[in-house]
């Protein structure tokens, strides 16, 4: 029961700490880096004999699983921006799908509605944008 409650404890840190960032330029590196931190601390709580074996296993697991999703919701981003027509991706059991919305011409920002499925499940369901150049005011 200890190290359930300590892996929740870590990994709801590791969401907390990572909403902090919001740079889309190295999404992909903190995908993969929250990935590799998650799957760290998930193998060395669950490997008994080799607490070491199982964070370099579950950091690289984790890194290339967080990387890979993170990479394929950001390009699904910039092409549904690009071709204005919904875009979807498909990785093992992971669906994104992104819809384009509205195009800001002051700020040149496209809006997006960007939905992730895993295993079936909608997991996340957000509104964000993609910016042709550098965003000039924060207003719509």
């Amino acid at each position: 029961m200890r190290k359930l409650t300590t892996l929740f404890l870590g990994f709801f840190l590791l969401v907390l700490l990572s909403n902090c960032s919001t740079t889309r330029e190295n999404a992909t590196y903190q995908g993969a880096g929250l990935g590799a931190a998650v799957g760290a601390a998930a193998g060395a709580l669950l490997d008994d004999d080799n607490p070491w074996r199982g964070a370099v296993i579950g950091a690289a697991a984790g890194a290339v699983l967080g990387g890979g999703i993170t990479e394929i919701s950001k390009r699904a981003s910039t092409e549904a921006a690009s071709s204005q027509r919904p875009v979807v991706y498909t990785r093992g059991s992971t669906v994104v799908e992104a819809t384009p919305l509205a195009y800001n011409q002051h700020t040149k920002c496209h809006k997006l509605r960007k939905r992730i499925w895993r295993d079936g499940k909608l997991e996340e369901d957000r509104i964000e944008e993609v910016c042709e150049g550098q965003k000039i005011t924060n207003t719509y």
